[in-house]
């Protein structure tokens, strides 16, 4: 049987429930989709971009029989949204996108679904909303109880064929605060993550390289010395765990490497380091992953985009690849799981 997914459905003022229904279509192809969101934005949406199934509201999960023409949704929020204008920022959309989240979440940590594909939210939505997070990576890390975790970007498309994982040692923050964030122990630690879940998607052992912090790899310490004092060193415990990886490396030469198929994963010091170049390589294809949480969670890897939200235009793409390597995840753990068990 195919997994169940709850797809939520992020922030309604922003291209969330138009691109659930684009993708709807493609959705039961690969899983079990359920929405988790609001019945009267869907419909909304519906209408925007011409699907002729129904939206079936359902108050428990296993009430949920997705198909082609039959898009169940589960209502995640008590939030007012008849006033929220697509483009718009609206506390009661940022409210509704971090309930939907939590609801989704909740059931996945119940064992009432096996993954989370989320819809975009919006920053200043939640702090409109007064919840201080800076997105869905650290909202998801609060509710399951995590302290280890990360963002990843992988693509596999195109320009990318054999898969490209990109994980972030810091994320969302000032880049000037990057610099104190950086030390070996949180280099290691992502490497760890980044081969983890690497091996899941490439079933054999994954070759890894962590990008430089300094222009050229800082020239031999012309240009800083965080390379020698904090970066090789998080390499080289790596290598003595196992892990198959390399660097520090140039940024600018090491992204043209892994196209050429010379890794599988990369580690990356901060948020623009890794995503600039994921999003130009992977265009919609790119997906975002949550590394280290206890349930599977993918994600579109853009935006609310408020400046097209309500006019039709939005792809989907995105939101299908997500769901595609959410089931790629699932299938990985169920199986290593199997083998767990099957082990004396």
């Amino acid at each position: 049987m195919e997994p169940r997914l709850l797809i939520t459905l992020g922030d309604v003022a922003g291209i969330g429930p138009e691109i659930v229904v684009k993708a709807w279509p493609r959705l039961v192809q690969v899983a079990r989709p359920i929405v988790v969101g609001d019945v009267g934005w869907l419909r909304w949406a519906q209408d925007l971009v011409g699907w002729q199934g129904s939206v079936a509201a359902v108050s428990r999960i296993e009430d949920a029989i997705p198909g082609p023409a039959v898009m169940p949704c589960l209502p995640g929020s008590e939030a007012n949204l008849r006033d929220v204008v697509p483009g718009k920022i609206c506390a009661a959309a940022g409210r509704a996108a971090y309930d939907f989240l939590c609801r989704a979440i909740d059931l996945t940590m119940a064992g009432q679904a096996d993954g989370i594909v989320t819809a975009p939210l919006h920053k200043e939505g939640l702090h409109a909303a007064g919840l201080p997070y800076p997105g869905h990576t650290e909202i998801l890390a609060d509710r399951t109880g995590v302290r280890q975790f990360a963002m990843m970007l992988y693509v596999q498309g195109p320009n990318i064929p054999h898969g490209l994982g990109v994980l972030h040692v810091t994320l969302h923050m000032a880049l000037r605060k990057v610099f104190e964030s950086l030390s070996t122990a949180a280099v290691l630690e992502k490497i760890h993550l980044l081969n983890g879940v690497m091996r899941d998607l490439c079933l054999k052992a994954p070759r890894l390289a962590v990008a430089a912090l300094n222009p050229h790899g800082s020239d031999g310490g012309l240009f800083g010395d965080e390379e020698q004092r904090l970066l090789a060193p998080a390499v080289a415990q790596a290598r003595q765990a196992g892990i198959d990886v390399s660097g520090p490396w140039p940024s600018d030469t090491l992204f043209v490497r892994a196209v050429r198929g010379e890794f599988d994963g990369i580690v990356a010091l901060y948020h623009d380091q890794g995503h600039i170049p994921l999003k130009l390589l992977g265009g919609m294809h790119a997906v975002n992953v949550s590394v280290g949480l206890p349930i599977i969670r993918t994600s579109v890897a853009h935006g609310t985009a408020y400046d097209i939200a309500g006019l039709g235009q939005a792809d989907a793409t995105s939101l299908v690849e997500a769901a595609r390597v959410a089931v790629r995840l699932i299938r990985a753990r169920s199986l290593e799981g199997e083998r767990g068990a099957l082990a004396p």
